[in-house]
């Protein structure tokens, strides 16, 4: 497997999805698919809970890490365009009758941070590597379900895949420049396990980034 991120930008979405799709160790399972086409408004409930929560991470490194100049750069885009999705979601939520209400935390999310280390440098590259992770399924998932979504919704999601594809190599492109590469190797490998881990056993709460729906 090659994990080394792409630096170059990519233009057709199809090498992005496939791209990605090496990169992550298994692919969304079929049941997680059906459950989410069965349960629009929570997929977009929770999904309107990612994009802000993609966009609080961005924040958070920004004002941790003020000396790191490429972390500060990329971060600040991150923000930008984390929140116009939050705002663009909430805006296909309302269109579709579908009320906002709070959801609790994904097993996924609290899962994954549950094995960053608690002090740096080991930190940062950790939650860099989960943000890098977390963006490749994101964008994973967006492919596997936009072609069977509602027209107008399926074509956002198709048009996401190219900041999310992105995001996850600024994330991995960070997460080099700051450790060694067999200290690299190593972490990533141990997100990219838990997250095959999560995605394809049994979920007790149907998320964005939930496993197989129980």
């Amino acid at each position: 497997m090659n994990t080394a991120p792409i630096l170059s930008k990519v233009r057709n979405l199809d090498a992005i999805v496939d791209e990605i799709r090496g990169f992550l160790k298994v692919p969304t399972p079929t049941a997680w698919i059906e459950h989410a086409l069965g349960d629009l408004p929570t997929l977009l409930r929770d999904h309107a809970n990612c994009e802000y929560k993609a966009a609080a991470t961005g924040m958070s490194l920004i004002n941790r890490y003020r000396g790191h100049g490429k972390l500060q750069r990329l971060m600040a885009r991150l923000v930008r365009e984390e929140m116009l999705h939050y705002e663009q979601v909430l805006m296909f939520m309302e269109r579709m009758g579908i009320r906002y209400e709070p959801l609790s935390a994904s097993r996924y999310a609290r899962s994954m941070h549950s094995l960053a280390r608690s002090e740096d440098p080991g930190r940062l590259t950790d939650i860099l590597l989960i943000g890098a992770i977390v963006e490749a399924r994101s964008c994973e998932r967006f492919a596997s379900i936009w072609p069977r979504l509602p027209t107008e919704l399926g074509k956002y999601y198709r048009s996401l895949l190219r900041s999310e594809g992105r995001h996850y190599q600024d994330y991995l492109a960070l997460a080099q420049m700051q450790t060694e590469e067999g200290e690299y190797r190593e972490r990533l490998s141990v997100f990219l396990d838990q997250d095959a881990e999560l995605i394809s056993s049994y979920d007790p709460e149907f998320r964005f980034h939930s496993g197989v729906p129980a």
